[in-house]
């Protein structure tokens, strides 16, 4: 007997249907619900703990996205045969659920809680991972853990001037701009998301016509909650207090940290050493039978700062290092500083600092990607590394993390918007980001650093693209709010908004957007954006003083690369029987050489850093696929003799007749003493049998007659 499901169903504007389903699996979790839209299917699940753990401050979760590979009938690839570590395309779509659900929970809500969601059934014209917040937000809404939802997520593009929500794959491929934005029945939490160098104007239309579809989602995740009876959640206490210490500190601390902040230290180590300072002094006053909770010391003097530095920035428009709201800090930046890289560049701003390299490979550099629903490989990627020293930190390197993952994903996303166009571009790229500092947007270091290593490289992009990381300050009582264009590592923790927007001198490429304030107006957003456009187009100008334009030579020991087309049926006779002969040329030449079918013709890509190897392997191939003209002349070797003449290989792969009355002008009698098998003759091309396709030479025919 089947379980009673309890739906709710909401109907996009195109008449697809997404429907959420509660009360059939997962049930011993807190909440489950299993989402629907054409075929493809999501179970999210939610399981939160009753008590929070001693000491924890902080609300302890994960979110994972997971996509199986039983959902599209495919068995995964590798040695073990099952799933393992989250691949990074899971990994980016876990943080993005993630950063739009963890603004909901209450501040105080400190509980273990773990979120997973599985695509357990998949469809070729959905795409999964735009469902994946809304599953995330009904399991929430269906348990009993306390949440200021609910929330949903979709994504937005725009084809031919329209907007469109949730497109499929093959509307995806034809979008001039693409976000994924989540957002709750009142505000924007999220967007992330790459665009064709678009407006400000553009990106705005975009968020709004996303949120009024997420506000119908929400809407139905209300209703659901009150068909499951799950309006009343759980009863929780996960926080100590004490307030006759928190009025105590506030009054002893409060205006010594105003005074701290407002020195306008430039340097992060000094502003860190001086309210180190302070704080010590607090808690050497107290001595040692204060009778307070010494555990929320630490806790009251992070929420006092916060405050402090906040109204700083709001009642006096200053900032933690002096800057003005708007102003970028120092930039420096070289090319061409690692002599044997394809590619590279320092990029500094203030604090933050990349070491970037450009490296340029052949077709078999590409990398692979064998997902549940995406397969193929990628020509273009790029990685980021964030090593603890960069922050004076220790951190023992165990690989990417996923915050590393998700910074590299948006400088790529921002960079490969102004590469050439696949079919024009025969290299695999790989960027690489080595964080050397860190104060403060690292990611849009990466984005101006790549930008310098691939026109250092001699990539052909079509502009430079340069990157800024922006905050905002507000208060809702009072309607003040102050706009923060580059903001520091410790601007971001104070902040109400932080973006990152990405973009050429004509518009936006990519962008990435937290929202941590209810009610953000959308002319403040517009403001904010146009703020970062000013930012982005400063530090364009900078960088364009190192490189304005992508270098017109490659690097000597860049590997070149040569192009040529031929007929599909002589593909077999450039790679020879079980691969010889292309090993062959490799292995003589030195050059790498691919072949693959492309538009019902053979694509030969010859990649070599040394021009003159290029040549050889070139003219090895040219003689393969050379057509027999008549008329022409070759040099030919002698591959056996008959009584009735010789057998010449005139090309390679092409043997032709030469007959004993076409070696001399004087008869022949015999083939004795003539030729031998392995001499190099010149010969004339001078007929193809029509019937039987056999060549016929002539040797006598460039000898003078007699």
């Amino acid at each position: 007997m089947l379980p009673n499901l309890i739906t709710k169903t909401i109907t996009l504007e195109d008449g697809r249907e997404i429907t959420i389903e509660t009360g059939a699996l997962a049930k011993q979790a807190d909440g489950s619900v299993v989402v629907k839209m054409g075929k493809a299917m999501l179970l999210a699940t939610v399981v939160s703990k009753k008590e929070a753990g001693e000491g924890v401050d902080f609300l302890p979760m994960s979110v994972d996205y997971q996509e199986k590979f039983a959902s599209s009938g495919k068995i995964p690839g590798g040695f073990l045969k099952r799933e393992g570590r989250l691949s990074d395309y899971e990994i980016l779509i876990s943080r993005i659920v993630d950063r739009a659900i963890r603004p909901i929970f209450p501040d105080d809500y400190h509980a273990d809680t773990q979120i997973a969601i599985s695509l357990i059934s998949g469809d070729e014209d959905v795409l999964p991972d735009a469902l994946a917040g809304l599953a995330a937000s009904a399991a929430l809404a269906v348990s009993d853990i306390p949440f200021n939802g609910p929330i949903s997520e979709v994504r937005v593009v725009k084809i031919d001037g329209k907007l469109i929500i949730n497109p499929t794959p093959t509307q995806l491929a034809k979008a001039s701009l693409e976000f994924i934005v989540a957002g709750s029945l009142d505000f924007i939490l999220m967007v992330e998301g790459e665009a064709n160098e678009i407006q400000e104007e553009e990106m705005l239309e975009a968020m709004q016509y996303a949120h009024e579809e997420i506000k119908r989602h929400c809407q139905a995740q209300i209703e659901l909650t009150k068909l499951v009876g799950k309006e009343v959640k759980r009863e929780y206490s996960h926080e100590k207090s004490d307030p006759a210490l928190f009025d105590k500190m506030k009054a002893d601390v409060y205006d010594k940290l105003y005074a701290s902040v407002g020195k306008l230290i430039a340097n992060k180590s000094e502003r860190s050493a001086l309210i180190k300072e302070i704080k010590e002094e607090f808690v050497a006053s107290l001595g040692d039978d204060h009778g307070f909770e010494s555990s929320l010391i630490g806790p009251y003097f992070s929420k006092i700062h916060k405050e402090a530095a906040r109204n700083l920035t709001l009642n006096e428009k200053k900032r933690l290092d002096g800057r003005k709201l708007d102003e970028v800090r120092p930039i420096w930046s070289v090319v061409d500083y690692l002599p044997s890289a394809h590619g590279s560049a320092v990029f500094t701003r203030g604090e933050t600092q990349s070491l970037t390299t450009c490296t340029l490979g052949t077709k078999m550099d590409e990398m692979m990607v064998d997902g549940a629903t995406i397969s193929g490989y990628n020509k273009f990627y790029l990685h980021y590394n964030f090593p603890g020293f960069s922050t004076g930190e220790v951190k023992i390197n165990r690989g990417p993390a996923r915050r590393e993952v998700g910074h590299g994903n948006l400088a790529m996303r921002a960079l490969r918007k102004v590469l050439p166009p696949v079919e024009e571009n025969p290299y695999t790229i790989r960027i690489v980001s080595d964080i050397l500092e860190s104060n403060g947007s690292s990611s849009m270091a990466t984005v101006c650093a790549g930008s310098l290593a691939l026109m250092d490289a001699g990539i052909p992009i079509t502009s430079a693209v340069t990157g800024i990381a922006m905050g905002m300050i507000s208060d809702a009582t009072t309607g003040k709010y102050s706009i923060l264009s580059d903001i520091l590592g410790d601007e971001d923790h104070l902040g109400d908004m932080d973006f990152k927007v990405t973009g050429t001198a004509k518009g936006i490429t990519a962008c990435q957007m937290d929202l941590k304030v209810e009610g953000l107006d959308y002319s403040v957003l517009k403001e904010a954006l146009l703020q970062a456009k000013d930012g982005r187009l400063h530090i364009l100008n900078e960088i364009t003083k190192t490189l304005a334009a992508p270098k017109s030579e490659l690097k000597p020991h860049t590997p070149r690369s040569f192009i040529m087309m031929i007929p599909k049926e002589l593909i077999g006779a450039v790679i020879g029987p079980g691969g010889k002969v292309i090993q062959e040329i490799q292995k003589d030449t030195g050059a790498t050489i691919v072949i693959e079918e492309v538009d019902n013709q053979g694509k030969i890509n010859i990649f070599s850093a040394n021009q003159d190897k290029l040549n050889a392997a070139l003219s090895r191939i040219k003689a393969i696929v050379a057509q027999p003209e008549i008329g022409e002349v070759y040099t030919g070797k002698v591959k056996n003799i008959q009584p009735f003449g010789a057998f010449v290989e005139f090309m390679p792969g092409k043997d032709g007749l030469l007959h004993i009355s076409e070696i001399k002008h004087e008869r022949l009698e015999t083939m004795d003493g003539v030729l031998e098998p392995g001499e190099e003759i010149q010969v004339k091309l001078i007929d193809v049998d029509k019937k039987t396709g056999k060549f016929k030479l002539s040797r006598k025919a460039l000898l003078p007659k007699p």
